[in-house]
């Protein structure tokens, strides 16, 4: 008879399932590749059933995996549910705190409130994950989440803090060696930054009646946070928040009307996390920072 196998082995089949080999479960379970094949190999062998098919490009699911993985699922967000129900009961301050935000407000605005943060809530550690994927907090990879869309599942309370403008900005050893364009036609003639493999900014040009090619752009990168490095350093002309350009020193935001939406951040955690008295702390100081820097306030964030 097969033993009952415990819930690692069916965390790291999810895992395999959902990342399609075992260095991707391992990724994103944080174990090694090794330990996430050991837990298949001995899952298979508990139940006495092949669950994968094997080959160069990693393991496929077979009908049986298909079958087992969806009451898996449902089980791991049990667990979470769970685990989230838990935390919010808690009535301490110290602890861990899981705050996601995308790559620039990571990098470029969340510095200067966490170390305030710090200083008023010393008890509490901070983990960080910059990314501009959007992490599920139904499912506890985060606790808070920094987003540039609202939020619409009904367990997550979410808070509009306001809106950012995007805008084209640039160093002013870029505007002093090449000018400073005057108009939107002018600024497609100029040494622009944008993106690789994106096509947003070509798009959106195209919708206001100009037409450019990928080539324009003289340096090209997917990740924001180089692009937003370049342009400090007068390499040519990128877009980025006003807000951000404005306490950048040396960088100008240039007065040409792009007509981009601006961008809106919304404050997210779940209701149930809402109730902890270390995940509320968090929640309000950061929200207290970045409502001074969407209102353009240019020195750090001071909680009181």
């Amino acid at each position: 008879m097969n033993r009952e196998p415990d819930w690692a082995l069916w965390r790291s089949f999810a895992g395999v399932v959902e990342h399609g080999s075992l260095s991707g479960a391992a990724r994103a379970l944080g174990l090694s590749q090794p330990t996430i094949g050991r837990h298949v190999e001995t899952l298979e062998a508990d139940l006495g059933l092949a669950l994968f098919e094997r080959s160069l490009t990693g393991l496929k699911p077979n009908a049986a995996a298909l079958r087992l993985y969806e009451p898996v699922q449902r089980a791991q967000a049990s667990l979470a549910e769970a685990a989230i129900l838990a935390e919010g009961a808690q009535n301490t301050e110290a602890g861990t705190v899981r705050i996601t935000a995308s790559v620039m407000i990571s990098n470029y605005v969340l510095p200067g409130i966490l170390a305030a943060i710090r200083s008023l809530h010393p008890r509490i550690a901070l983990e960080i994950i910059p990314s501009d994927s959007a992490e599920n907090l139904l499912m506890r990879e985060a606790d808070i989440a920094v987003r540039m869309f609202r939020p619409t599942q009904l367990e997550l309370v979410t808070r509009h803090l306001g809106d950012i403008p995007i805008v084209p900005v640039a160093h002013e050893a870029y505007l002093a060696r090449r000018g400073r364009p005057a108009s939107l036609e002018d600024l497609w003639s100029h040494d622009l930054l944008g993106f690789d493999r994106s096509d947003a900014i070509i798009l959106h040009a195209r919708k206001l009646g100009h037409s450019i090619a990928r080539g324009q752009f003289v340096v090209r990168s997917d990740d924001q946070a180089h692009l937003w490095e370049l342009t400090k350093a007068g390499v040519g002309i990128g877009f980025g928040q006003l807000n951000l350009a404005a306490r950048t020193p040396g960088l100008v935001a240039l007065p040409i009307e792009l007509d981009i939406p601006p961008l809106p951040i919304w404050l997210t955690t779940h209701r149930e996390l809402f109730t902890s008295h270390r995940i509320r702390a968090i929640y309000d100081a950061v929200a207290a920072g970045l409502t001074a820097y969407i209102n353009g306030a240019t020195a750090p964030f001071s909680p009181r």
